[in-house]
């Protein structure tokens, strides 16, 4: 501690006098100061970039390089820059003191000085100093605190953003399965009161039609159901196991899913001999190509003509898709046709809103994409990409 209580800091004395090192030195180690000496200005600057200096008290007519380099070296260094440098100097000229503060100099006294002078002024520039760090200790913590705080509310707004999307897509999913298993239900509940009051008069051919309406619409409400558990599997399966896919076969099982639909609509199915490799999960796959191809039987024209294939998509990705033979969509259909729970406008044909959702959770999940490319009265080809490698298959989170 020196006489003003404050911290002792470290000075480096810079002379090509030894007395006047001596001397100097002497007096501020009497007042509590660490101090380091050098006769030249080489070796000041080696030992500004080693010692934590706090302030130079810096000669300036000296063999070598002078006083004005020194600091001049000093300031241009990011590491040196912000260390006081006070000029001693026997130079007395207007000149001098205004190229010392110039070139960077806090403080100018001039040869030879007073003790208490000296004190004084080192001092007040240490205060200074001190006050400086201080000021910039608070001003980066000021902007860490900030940043901190922005990146809290940016955090925030997502989190907002996103429980405000997942609650309207609740509220539309609510809708939309009430919407759709309201409709299966009510035959079930009405052909099954119609049994319960009227079994004794119905001729055996009008039960066995009533039982059918009865059980189609009960797998009806099952492939609702069914649907509901996947979409929930798709958002909650932390790891997925990706393993090459069988495509040959995981289209045969959806085309046997789709049997009834097949044969009500006398539809037609051309598709490869030869499947790409694709890697993926393959019961999610297969979800993907039944939704796809129910949606071609629906779409399609009368009777349906669907064609599947896969070409290459750079970069080492495979486009599987689903063409068929309909009236094409429009430009704003195609806008909104993967958004979550929402139908196309042709209310005549029946189904439910989770399919095209569920294919594009599922293909994201996998790290493809999905779409769809149509004509107004050309058909529609739906597609899915798929990696072509396993290094290819690392998922985004749901």
């Amino acid at each position: 501690m020196n006489e003003t209580g404050a911290t002792s800091a470290s000075i480096l004395i810079v002379d090509d006098t030894p007395f006047n090192l001596r001397f100097l030195s002497d007096i501020l180690n009497r007042e509590g100061y660490v101090t380091y000496t050098a006769p030249d200005g080489e070796q000041a600057l080696k030992l500004a970039q080693t010692l934590p200096l706090d302030l130079v008290l810096l000669d300036i007519m000296m063999p070598g390089l002078s006083g004005y380099e020194v600091c001049g070296e000093l300031k241009a260094n990011e590491e040196t820059r912000n260390i006081p440098v006070i000029f001693l100097s026997a130079l007395n000229q207007e000149l001098d003191k205004v190229q010392a503060f110039a070139i960077g100099g806090v403080d100018y006294i001039t040869k030879p000085f007073q003790v208490k002078e000296v004190l004084a002024r080192i001092e007040t520039h240490l205060t200074l100093r001190r006050l400086q760090k201080s000021m910039e200790e608070k001003n980066l913590s000021l902007q860490q605190e900030i940043a901190e705080r922005r990146l809290a509310e940016e955090a925030l707004q997502r989190q907002t953003a996103e429980l405000e999307a997942r609650n309207a897509e609740l509220d539309a999913f609510a809708h939309t399965v009430a919407h759709d298993l309201k409709t299966p239900l009510t035959a079930v509940v009405g052909f099954s009161d119609l049994l319960q009051k009227r079994y004794s008069q119905m001729p055996v051919e009008k039960l066995g039609e009533t039982l059918a309406i009865i059980a189609q619409n009960g797998r009806r409400m099952a492939n609702i159901i069914n649907e509901m558990l996947l979409l929930a599997s798709v958002r909650q399966m932390n790891e997925v196991p990706i393993t090459a896919l069988d495509m040959e076969s995981i289209v045969r099982n959806a085309r046997e899913r789709l049997v009834d639909m097949l044969r009500e609509h006398a539809v037609q199915i051309n598709g490869p001999e030869v499947w790409p490799v694709a890697y993926g999960y393959g019961p999610w796959i297969e979800e993907v190509w039944v939704n796809y191809l129910s949606n071609a039987i629906k779409y399609g024209g009368n009777p349906p003509q669907i064609t599947v294939g896969a070409t290459p998509h750079p970069p080492n990705m495979v486009r599987f898709w689903v063409k068929d033979n309909g009236g094409g969509l429009a430009e704003e259909e195609q806008a909104h046709l993967f958004t979550a729970f929402t139908r196309l406008g042709q209310t005549a044909v029946e189904g439910h809103g989770l399919g095209l959702s569920i294919v594009q959770r599922i293909v994201t999940r996998l790290n493809g994409e999905v779409g769809v490319e149509s004509t107004a009265g050309q058909g529609s080809a739906f597609y899915f990409t798929l990696p072509a490698s396993v290094n290819d298959t690392a998922s985004p989170n749901s």
